[in-house]
């Protein structure tokens, strides 16, 4: 098997997606185009969406990734409005984008148009996120966008399996779908459930970060695998877990946290890369494969589709916002008023992702008795174009209709003063805590060594509160600002002293790897990011 063209595909693409940080467009439309002319390049490989390897090998780290960073917090608070998201808009745009694409397009029968409405029904959840962090959407938007794309992958696949087994001939009843529906959904957080404790405190016990972070790496394949054994969601197994390992992260030590952060932000990097210039390449197979429909009236249709999922989501939202709101006084009270934005950015921000096209390739070449799948190619074009439309219409056109509205941000001094009073408290305690131990006999310092102590942590108190304050008038750098710098200045002449060490044969390459990782974690704890990242 010649693994160059799968070395070449990650190399390339990571390669653009970098190139694209530089540019004022989000990195998924530069990757789609890129792919988009790739695709007709000479010399360039044949690149094929398998259902059967991006669902069980790139959903699931994807989605664990993006579960992982979100808030269980947050979203039990709006467990609501994304479960008529993931759940509901799912269920209705399957029905209606299929309706509507059987009533415009002779060739589609009306199981094959289902078929088509359960494939491009869920919002991505790679795109939610690279979106929502590149245009600066209001919290409460973003967490209801990333909570809806974790679980309508779930919802339609469930009906896209069971608008297949019509198509195909299996014939499968009202009752049997929603028992179908409800095996894959219960199955999928029973499962989560059951991994969910034992793979924390496995997280927990083992000794090494090493040891932790493949394990890390394993859980939602794991996760996925177990839940698809027993034709359960795997999706939902996998952001069940996630949640709950967030949540909890903070139980793990510090060096498995470091690293993880490190590992899951490459892994997460260089598989929406591949999945973004995956899906440019695509054109020419769709293209080859379309069949006896001419261009010109393949374009037709696809502008219909495209045009059925953008307004289905907005006839969806706009009633799923308000009508609760007007029905149930304990919903106004319990859930914060309305901004009259939400409900258009969470109605736009619909772009649909390398999911839709995996499961849209899953479709069989024929029904049950031996027959072509009805129109099966066509299904595959006009995904494509779906998808392809969505990033390029609504991904484009987002960041300036976030701009358009004037959506105020949060404030940067009012996230600074929740910042340092709540390092404030924790240093509070953590002075408390320490003349506690102090008063030990048994933990007897010298008097520089506890000063330090108490020096490091009043630096930790003082560093948030002077972001407050004015800044040098002549570097135009706070107090903190320049400890840091100072620091990474007498670091940087430490380790040239050691590299010269080195090189003059007087320490040897392991003991300098020994010095430069403790130097390494001196100038993070001096030199650490305030942004986390």
């Amino acid at each position: 098997m010649d693994a160059l063209p799968l070395i070449a595909l990650v190399a390339v693409s990571a390669a653009v997606a970098g190139a694209a940080r530089r540019t004022p467009v989000p990195a998924p439309l530069v990757l789609v185009a890129a792919g988009l002319v790739a695709g007709y390049l000479p010399g360039v490989p044949t690149y094929h969406l398998d259902a059967h390897v991006v669902l069980p090998l790139l959903l699931p780290p994807l989605l664990y990734t993006a579960a992982v960073d979100s808030s269980y917090l947050d979203l039990r608070a709006n467990i609501r409005p994304v479960a008529l998201l993931s759940v509901g808009y799912t269920l209705f745009a399957t029905v209606a984008v299929g309706w509507l694409a059987y009533r415009a397009i002779p060739q589609l029968p009306l199981t094959a148009a289902l078929v088509l409405g359960a494939v491009v029904a869920p919002p991505d959840a790679v795109t939610a996120a690279a979106i929502a962090r590149r245009v600066g959407l209001p919290a409460r938007v973003t967490t209801i966008l990333q909570g809806e794309s974790l679980v309508n992958d779930a919802t339609a696949i469930t009906a896209f399996k069971v608008a297949l087994a019509a198509a195909v001939g299996e014939g499968m009843s009202w009752g049997e779908g929603i028992g179908e529906f409800l095996l894959a959904a219960i199955g999928g957080v029973g499962v989560g459930l059951l991994l969910m404790v034992p793979l924390h405190w496995l997280r927990t016990h083992l000794k090494e970060a090493l040891l932790q972070n493949t394990l890390s790496l394993l859980i939602p394949f794991v996760a996925y695998a177990a839940a698809e054994r027993v034709h359960a969601s795997g999706v939902l197994a996998v952001v069940v877990v996630a949640l709950y390992l967030g949540h909890r992260s903070w139980q793990v030590d510090f060096a498995t946290r470091l690293q993880e952060a490190a590992v899951w932000k490459m892994v997460a990097f260089i598989l929406e890369s591949a999945v973004f210039a995956l899906i440019g390449l695509q054109l020419p197979f769709v293209l080859k494969e379309l069949g006896p429909v001419g261009s010109g009236e393949a374009l037709g249709y696809a502008a219909v589709v495209l045009l059925a999922v953008v307004v289905v989501r907005f006839v969806w939202v706009y009633p799923a916002t308000y009508l609760p709101r007007w029905l149930s006084r304990r919903v106004r009270e319990r859930e914060p008023a309305i901004d009259r934005t939400a409900p258009l950015i969470v109605g736009w921000a619909g772009m649909r992702g390398v999911v839709s096209l995996a499961v849209a390739f899953s479709i069989p070449l024929l029904t049950h008795d031996g027959a072509p799948f009805p129109a099966r190619n066509l299904v595959l074009f006009l995904t494509f174009t779906t998808v392809i439309g969505t990033l390029v219409v609504q991904g484009l056109t987002l960041p300036v209709l976030v701009r358009a509205l004037k959506i105020p941000g949060l404030d940067a001094r009012t996230v600074t003063l929740i910042e340092a009073q709540a390092q404030n408290d924790a240093s509070e305690a953590a002075e408390a805590r320490l003349r506690e131990l102090l008063d030990d006999p048994r933990n007897t310092l010298p008097p520089p060594l506890a000063d330090r102590l108490r020096s490091v942590l009043e630096r930790r108190r003082n560093s948030v509160w002077e972001r407050l304050g004015a800044a040098d008038p002549v570097t135009g750098e706070s107090a903190d600002d320049t400890y840091r710098r100072l620091a990474r200045e007498m670091i940087g002449a430490e380790r040239e002293v050691f590299v010269r060490l080195r090189d003059e044969r007087r320490i040897d390459d392991e003991m300098l790897r020994t010095l430069l990782r403790r130097l390494d974690l001196e100038e993070a704890a001096a030199y650490r990011e305030t942004d986390g990242s």
